[in-house]
């Protein structure tokens, strides 16, 4: 999940503050399901927190949204993709801070939250989200999101450039038609080869999270509502228009799919949930980001520096809340804190924030800095070839 972290902006320049407000709320809402289920906590919060894994496909929307309307502007006004200058913008934002941790993780046992890893070999290359066993590879399990937008980050401009080379951006509607139902098609084809037989027995969940919930061809319907959503806003003035008159109507038709999506994944690894519960989250996400980038809905214009902080650190916060609440608990429990009570719960959000902050100040901002001065000089080497 870059995530999408940090504060991104529209391809005009103009800040969303709206989508900050969905990114604090997405990450807090991530906080809370893994602290709720993943650690002692008070018995009151997972009733709050147990559909907080949503959060992740409320960051697949907004990262389908960001990406896809840069790549689109440049499509717009007929300048050509660099895949170069995406992949150097996508590698500072992303591997230096996702790097550091997968390091502290394999350097210092102590860190850990669960007893065992994934292989390296998965996170270096972003594919431990496929074959995941929770039995066995608990620890930092978190990371499967961020493989399948690295994964996105990868096969999206090359499909655009294909598009565009041949002259068939036209039909991109279609194919995101496509792989939005060859979505229902992979979960119905897995749910039915290796999921229906197992159902009943006692080790159902993990291989649900494994041919279900972790592999990519599942997981797409985040990302393609995000590109969607940024197709119509950028090649379709008329109707992006029409849609941010009732900016406060799609956040609430949002709020109320969303409420529709929670009664269908009450039951998070049943038939329906499998299949419908994924594009419904997504559809009803969709709608709360359109909301929030309509100058008529509220989000639009409230401006807070506290979710902007929080999305600022959102993405460092992904990684490490993990490692700092079960740090912090152990030692905190030193001091007579009960790791099941209020404060502890407290007091491990203000270190997450802390561990946060911390990964964000020595690694993330000292490479983004780093980030423009490699853009800048590639960018003066692209003029002087042209000249």
């Amino acid at each position: 999940m870059t995530l999408t972290p940090g504060v991104e902006k529209l391809p005009h320049g103009n800040k969303l503050i709206g989508l900050d407000h969905l990114r604090a709320f997405a990450i807090f809402y991530v906080f809370l399901y893994h602290y709720s289920i993943l650690f002692p906590s008070p018995e009151w919060l997972y009733s709050i927190g147990k559909f907080g894994w949503t959060g992740v496909d409320l960051f697949f929307v907004l990262s389908g949204y960001l990406i896809s309307s840069q790549l689109f502007a440049k499509i717009h006004r007929g300048q050509p993709i660099s895949f170069r200058e995406f992949f150097l913008k996508r590698f500072f934002r992303i591997i230096p801070a996702y790097a550091t941790v997968v390091a502290l993780y394999f350097l210092f046992p102590y860190l850990r939250e669960r007893e065992a890893l994934a292989p390296l070999w998965k996170f270096l290359t972003f594919t431990q989200n496929f074959g995941l066993d929770l039995k066995t590879q608990r620890t930092f399990s978190h990371a499967w999101s961020l493989c399948i937008e690295e994964q996105f980050y990868l096969f999206l401009p090359l499909i655009l450039i294909g598009l565009v080379y041949l002259k068939a951006i036209r039909h991109g509607a279609k194919l995101l038609l496509l792989f939005f139902v060859a979505g229902f098609c992979a979960r119905l084809f897995v749910w039915y080869t290796y999921l229906e037989s197992n159902i009943n027995i006692e080790g159902f969940w993990p291989l649900w999270y494994k041919w279900i919930y972790y592999p990519t061809y599942n997981r797409l319907d985040g990302l393609l509502i995000g590109v969607a959503i940024a197709a119509i806003f950028q090649f379709k003035p008329q109707l992006k228009q029409w849609l941010q008159q009732y900016g406060n109507y799609f956040l609430m038709t949002g709020i109320i799919v969303l409420i529709g999506a929670y009664f269908l994944c009450e039951k998070q690894n049943s038939f329906s949930a499998s299949i419908f519960g994924f594009p419904l989250i997504s559809l009803a996400y969709g709608f709360i980001v359109i909301g929030a980038i309509s100058p008529a809905c509220f989000l639009y214009r409230f401006q807070s520096g506290t979710t902007t902080n929080i999305a600022t650190l959102s993405y460092a916060l992904y990684l490490t809340h993990k490692i700092v609440i079960h740090v912090s608990q152990e030692e905190l429990s030193k001091l007579g804190i009960t790791k099941e009570s209020v404060w502890m719960f407290i007091l491990c959000m203000l270190t997450s924030m802390l561990g946060a902050w911390i990964l964000n100040r020595l690694i993330e901002k000292p490479f983004l800095k780093l980030r423009d001065k490699v853009l800048k000089i590639n960018s003066e080497k692209m003029l002087q070839v042209k000249v």
